[in-house]
């Protein structure tokens, strides 16, 4: 077995944070290796993992062709700049709908990003992506790459954000899996995954072949948090912004 010690704030940090009105992002623990998405929109910065796979899965499907990079990471600044001026251009009900306020955006984590059909005016606030052709096309594919559609139609109350069919959030896999299957936005998966409490109980499935579990370990508050891991298990730990620890294993091949 292999000890693995968790600080404190490491709750913080990880592919599953969940940053809402109620959960600020941390911004002491963003990764730092924002990268370009493609050749075209160079502004727009992403997590560099997260960008591999987006190049990916639009390679795939040639979508840089059809699909703009709108806004990707912001910095606090950013966000206060596009708060203020859209409250002044679209006055307070929309801007509370659309536009996080700052230091609670899903922007400034580096792991989301905004697409719109590749035109010549793009709205920045809500760009055009709708559920046919292309834009379809990616949907359809997004999930086997990580990538969820965060504030989806019918779930507004749970998100505090109206319907954003061009906002994607990367959470990784089997995640994304597992929260299209359930019909879950990130704050109720974080709530599922509580009733699979590490070393208790596990959610499992099957991705590629490979059986993966998932489960969740509360933090130790104001302390290291510790636990065990097989050896022969790969894995992965987030943060999940609120209270604990998201754990994904998978056994390895011999």
């Amino acid at each position: 077995m292999k000890t693995i010690v968790l600080q404190p704030d490491a709750i913080h940090g990880g592919n599953l944070i969940l940053v809402n009105a109620k959960h600020p992002y941390w911004m002491g623990k963003n990764r730092g290796n924002l990268v370009p998405v493609n050749r075209w929109e160079r502004h727009v910065l992403l997590d560099g993992y997260a960008v591999k796979l987006l190049a990916e899965l639009m390679e795939g499907m040639d979508g840089w062709r059809h699909i703009a990079a709108v806004s990707g990471w912001r910095s606090v600044r950013e966000q206060q700049e596009i708060y203020a001026e859209s409250l002044r251009e679209n006055g307070k009900d929309f801007t509370e709908k659309f536009v996080a306020l700052p230091d609670h955006s899903e922007h400034q984590t580096g792991l989301a990003i905004d697409l719109g059909l590749r035109q010549e005016k793009i709205d920045f606030i809500c760009p055009e992506f709708p559920d046919t052709g292309i834009c379809r096309k990616f949907r359809e594919r997004a999930l086997t790459f990580g990538f969820v559609e965060r504030y989806p139609e019918g779930k507004e109350r749970i998100t505090g954000i109206a319907h954003e069919p061009w906002h994607f959030r990367y959470v990784g896999t089997p995640h994304a899996q597992i929260m299209a299957g359930q019909g879950l936005t990130l704050e109720e998966y974080i709530r599922f995954l509580r009733q699979y409490p590490y070393e208790k109980g596990s959610y499992s499935c099957h991705i590629s072949g490979l059986k993966l579990s998932v489960s969740y370990l509360e933090a130790e508050k104001g302390k290291n948090t510790c636990l065990e891991i097989d050896e022969r298990m790969a894995y992965s730990i987030s943060g999940n912004n609120v209270d604990g620890y998201i754990i994904t294993t998978a056994a390895l091949r011999k």
